[in-house]
């Protein structure tokens, strides 16, 4: 009987609530956009494009300071519909990479890859994408980080930007 070294990756899709709204209104690309609310509304920020991120706006921030922080942003009401859907086509694309996939939230996942193919190196080197399915980004168009370690900690601090 042979063993292997547990093998766990953390895949989190970064600014995913914007990203999902940018599949569906594309002019939002490139600009500072605040998901959550309107600027003058009672909320919080859900997600900040990395334009606005820039100005200091991150999530849980009240949506008045992240106006205040940067008045050039565009204020996109959530849709939470949009997010489950999209969730599940990359839960679908993890899938295909491994049986045992674990999601942790709507946009961050572990990944079970211990077995005798999991060799060393960064995840995309360790689990290039199946030749039939499509890529993560294609589906989220923006970067995910993905962590690989032995145990879901380690898999979240050893964190490689996709490529």
């Amino acid at each position: 009987m042979s063993t292997f070294t547990r093998t766990i990756f953390h895949v989190d899709m970064d600014a995913f609530f914007v990203s999902v709204e940018e599949l569906f209104n594309p002019e939002l690309k490139g600009k500072a956009v605040v998901v959550g609310g309107q600027r003058d509304e009672r909320g919080v920020v859900s997600a900040a494009s990395y334009e606005a991120r820039k100005f200091g706006v991150h999530s849980a921030m009240p949506l008045r300071t992240a106006a205040k922080l940067c008045p050039q942003a565009i204020f996109v009401n959530g849709h939470p519909d949009r997010y489950r859907e999209c969730s599940e086509k990359v839960h679908s694309v993890l899938t295909s990479f491994s049986p045992q996939v674990e999601m942790a939230s709507i946009h961050e996942a572990y990944l079970d890859m211990t077995g005798p193919d999991s060799p060393p190196g960064p995840p995309s080197r360790a689990a290039p994408p199946p030749p039939d399915s499509p890529p993560i980004r294609t589906l989220s168009r923006q970067p995910l980080r993905c962590g690989k370690g032995n145990t879901l900690n380690s898999a979240v601090t050893n964190q490689y930007p996709s490529e």
